[in-house]
Formats: structure tokens, sequence, C-alpha cells
């Protein structure tokens, strides 16, 4: 531990959100080192769709491809997360939507789960979009904040204004099944200026990816502007 993060260890103790013991290193954020160890985070060993991420299993049995084709219908390109919504990534997640902040170590991660992603291509990176209200309401969009952080580390324009929520809809809640998830959202996306989309690599930023319905409607708007292509990346990945 260096010797700022003992000092404000000592000055400002900071509990694990998830085990409450103390957190050490400021660049943890608000779970402790423990917590982060025993969080998964996708390496390339695991079986993951290769459309969604969606989790398979824990190891790959083959190099070729497996894919879920429950994101069959979806309409984004390529879906890739930093790794499984749980521990250290469910913790980060919950403290983002409160303040406007990410922890040194999750930009860290966000960088390396793009250079290990077929995402070289990106032109743009557009974050998820809230409605007017409940942007009023949070103070701040938390996928913007992750694009910013992402847009600063891979030199790609972030653009929080060509992407709008045109439909408010209530938030999601944990026993939505996809069906509801993809009604609550369906054409609740529109494009505001689509001369900078057209001809575009869309590389589209949210914090969680679940069932894919949100990002996927997302993507189709953004697509019947002209993008070439739509790639999603996230913090976690629901399983």
């Amino acid at each position: 531990m260096s010797f700022p993060d003992q000092l404000l260890s000592l000055l400002y103790p900071q509990p694990c959100l998830l085990c409450g013991r103390g957190v050490d290193e400021r660049r943890d954020g608000v779970a402790c080192r423990g917590c982060w160890s025993q969080t998964r985070i996708f390496d390339g060993s695991e079986a993951l769709c290769h459309k969604c991420s969606a989790y398979l299993s824990e190891k790959r049995r083959t190099a070729d491809p497996a894919f879920c084709h429950r994101c069959d219908a979806d309409h984004f390109d390529l879906a890739r997360a930093i790794g499984v919504y749980e521990g250290a990534l469910y913790a980060s997640i919950i403290d983002l939507k409160d303040k406007p902040y990410l922890a040194p170590r999750l930009p860290e991660l966000l960088h390396a789960a793009f250079l290990n992603s077929p995402f070289s291509n990106s032109t743009r990176i557009i974050p998820v979009p809230l409605s007017a209200r409940r942007e009023k309401e949070r103070g701040f969009n938390q996928a913007a904040v992750i694009a910013g952080h992402l847009s600063r580390r891979i030199k790609i324009p972030a653009d929080d204004l060509s992407l709008a929520r045109k439909v408010h809809t209530e938030r999601h809640r944990a026993g939505m099944d996809r069906k509801a998830r993809q009604d609550s959202v369906f054409n609740a996306f529109a494009v505001k200026r689509p001369r900078l989309i057209k001809g575009e690599n869309i590389l589209l930023v949210d914090d969680i990816f679940t069932t894919g319905a949100t990002v996927s409607n997302c993507a189709k708007a953004l697509k019947k502007a002209g993008a070439v292509e739509v790639n999603v990346l996230t913090i976690a990945r629901a399983v």
C-alpha cells in the first residue's frame, strides 16, 4: 500500500460495500482487494456467446465460437464486458448510480476489455442515453461518465448528443423477463444528428448488459440512421 493510501485509510477509512472490511487502495473504489479477487473478470478462458457474451460455462472447450442464439435477432453486432455482474463490479455499478465517479481500477479494466475485443475500427463512442426526466433526477448519465473515461484512454471521440431516449420508461426491475424489457424500450431511442452517425462504426457504452433489450434498440436506431456497425462495451454482464 502506498503512503497516500495508508494516510487516507487512517484518516478516512472506507469500508467495503460488500464485506465491510477496509478498502486499502483508492484505485479499488468501494470494494476491497479480497472482493475484487473473487469477482469474475473475463480473460478469454471462459465460454461466452460470441455475439452477446452470455456466460455459457467456466471453461472453453473449443476455439470455435459459441452462440446462445437468444441474441440472434438483436440489432447490435457484438457485445463485450469487463466481467460478471457480481462482487466488486456490482458494488462499483451501484456506487456509480449515486455519484459520477469511477475509481481508477474500472477505467483500466474497461481499457483492457476494449483492447481484447475486436473493436479497433470504432470511430465514435456513444453512451446509452437516459430520458431527460431520469437524467434530471439523477443529475448525470452514468453511461456518459464511462464513455468519457474510455474516450480519453483510446482517443476516440465520445458523443452524448446524437442519440436520445425519446420515451421515458420505468426502471427495469429484476423480475422483468426479456420480453417485458424489450417491450419497455421498443422504439424508445432516436438519432438527433444523423449526419454524424452515417458511415460510422459506433461503440455503444453502458454500465450493465442484462438482456440486451436496451442496447439492441439503441443499435436499431443508430443503424437506421446509417451506422455501419454498432458494438457494445459494458462494465458488467448479467448471467
